[in-house]
């Protein structure tokens, strides 16, 4: 009775391979039904129940999961040559179970409707428009920059710690819901996350555990990258899967923020991304426009840069390679180049909005 389950299990990817394919073509249905029907009470049970918690339970799950499975393969390694047929099946089995729950919880999200069809917006843009955008995101940098610091040269430090910056964060999105009422977010489960060190020398700055809905920022990145990376994260827990939607959302919840640090760091975090399409397109014309930026501002741009730079490895890109991949069979063609899309949205939503 046990092996004719498992059989149906290991089987039921068939099924819900079909499933997924279909739903990648009916946006529209994906948005109604699941993106604003059943997800949302997803996301707030779980965060109900794993929000209170000081520490990352999914964190823990995993370490077990880990555990656990490197013991099953040990365990098991003889039953592959003797009934490789069975060995199979369990292994799979367990794969459907993980898969289903994997979109079941959070992962229909990749197929919902594009967020610039959700606000009606334009989803191309001219060099023109992206310069026009950029220079007003540099004003708006230039001008928070020197509020904080009264001098152009000297990089910002937030005078808060890191676990204050994640108690402060959903206060971005109080303000953004104003204009974007779906974007409520209460409970709120956002964390450090316990693979800190492991995420740093994958090149992470966070991630959203889709089987527990907790939002994890790793807590070595320098403390500038915090207010975005934990908006972002928040994004995605309030069902944005792709990341230049992330992007988008977590650089408005910070820009929409009561503080004026995390209004700064929204700002040049929609800077960096304008600037650096810019040097894509024209490197002179980058030059002309990057020495317009205060030499502060600039100054928090090599401080990431630089801490990226100090945990580079050999296995870093094969960890990126192996996360494109996973993006690009999760509807984002583009892969890791997905997170740079956020430039659309930034460009056809400020060319209609004040920033």
């Amino acid at each position: 009775m046990l092996k004719k389950k498992k059989n149906l299990i290991a089987l039921s990817l068939i099924p819900q391979y079909v499933l997924i394919t279909w739903l990648s073509n009916h946006p529209d249905f994906v948005e109604q039904f699941y993106s604003n029907g059943v997800y949302p009470f997803i996301s707030k049970i779980f965060r109900h129940m794993l929000g209170w918690l000081p520490f990352s339970f999914g964190d823990i799950v995993y370490t077990f999961s880990i555990i656990y499975v490197a013991r099953w393969f040990y365990k098991n390694r003889k039953q592959l040559r003797k009934n490789t047929k069975q060995w199979f099946v369990d292994v799979f089995s367990a794969i459907a179970i993980m898969y289903f729950a994997f979109h079941l919880f959070w992962g229909f999200n990749y197929y919902r409707l594009p967020l610039y069809k959700s606000l009606n917006i334009a989803n191309n843009y001219t060099t023109e428009q992206l310069i026009s955008v950029t220079e007003m995101l540099i004003k708006k940098s230039n001008t928070l920059h020197l509020k904080i610091t009264n001098n152009d040269t000297i990089k910002v430090d937030l005078s808060y710690s890191k676990n204050d910056v994640l108690k402060m964060t959903p206060v971005g999105y109080e303000n953004l819901k104003q204009i974007f009422p779906h974007l409520e977010y209460h409970p709120k489960s956002i964390k450090k996350s316990l693979y800190s060190y492991p995420l740093t020398y994958m090149g992470f700055s966070g991630y959203l555990n889709p089987f527990t809905n907790e939002a994890q920022v790793n807590g070595l990145i320098p403390i500038h990258k915090v207010p975005t990376t934990a908006s972002h994260e928040i994004a995605h827990q309030l069902g944005y899967a792709a990341e230049n939607e992330a992007n988008f959302i977590g650089c408005m919840a910070a820009i929409k923020h009561d503080d004026i640090y995390f209004r700064y760091t929204g700002y040049t975090f929609g800077l960096r991304f304008c600037l650096n399409e810019i040097y894509r397109r024209d490197v002179c014309l980058f030059e002309d426009m990057v020495a317009d930026v205060n030499k502060g501002v600039l100054k928090n741009y090599k401080e990431v840069r630089e801490f990226w730079e100090a945990h580079e490895n050999p296995t870093e890109p094969l960890f990126k390679l192996f996360y494109g991949n996973f993006l690009k069979a999760n509807n984002q063609n583009k892969g890791m180049e997905s997170y740079s899309y956020v430039v659309a949205l930034l460009v056809n939503y400020f060319e209609t909005e004040n920033l």
